[in-house]
């Protein structure tokens, strides 16, 4: 959960300025290889820098979490924004409105079901990748499991891994709810 809302807080801000139609060639195009970078270096990496700068903590785990789904959400909030009807924003813009009122009213009604169901995506993703950043030693779920699977401990193993997959399903089915209201 940590991770997600931190990478949404790295994400929307970042998809704004990436966005080709929202911000000049000069700031939209550096910021589109830094979302590249964010997102091309794996979770397990992010998580091995922290785990060396910060120790055996669940911290690390929340960090490459965030800074790895930052870039992709990123990216694909940048295309979002991309590909939105420009009368609404014309429309917010013919009223005399400011450039961040533009995105509020006219940008943001537009992209928030798609960010909705991407973020909701990505929260079910990362919670699957929270139980192997557990493995790593990153905290969590994941780090609980692999102290029971080296102690032997097959019937608490087997309750974590049906906790988590009951926890999976439930966020899957938390989103599709979210989402269908959206729509």
């Amino acid at each position: 959960l940590w991770g997600t809302a931190l990478a949404l807080i790295i994400a929307i801000p970042l998809a704004l300025l990436g966005a080709r139609n929202l911000a000049p060639p000069i700031i939209q195009i550096p910021i589109r290889r830094l979302l590249d970078i964010l997102r091309s270096i794996p979770d397990l990496v992010v998580a091995t820098i922290f785990l060396v700068a910060v120790g055996l903590s669940p911290f690390a785990g929340v960090m490459a979490i965030a800074l790895n789904t930052g870039g992709v959400l990123g990216k694909l909030f940048a295309e979002a924004i991309e590909a939105i009807e420009p009368g609404p924003v014309e429309g917010v813009r013919a009223t005399g409105a400011t450039r961040l009122q533009e995105i509020v009213w006219g940008v943001l009604p537009q992209v928030a079901p798609l960010w909705t169901s991407y973020g909701l995506y990505r929260l079910e993703s990362n919670s699957r990748s929270a139980t192997v950043l557990g493995l790593i030693g990153a905290g969590g779920i994941g780090q609980v499991l692999f102290e029971s699977l080296n102690s032997f401990f097959y019937a608490q193993v087997s309750a974590i891994v049906i906790v988590i997959s009951f926890a999976v399903a439930g966020i899957d089915l938390l989103s599709q709810t979210i989402r269908s209201r959206l729509i």
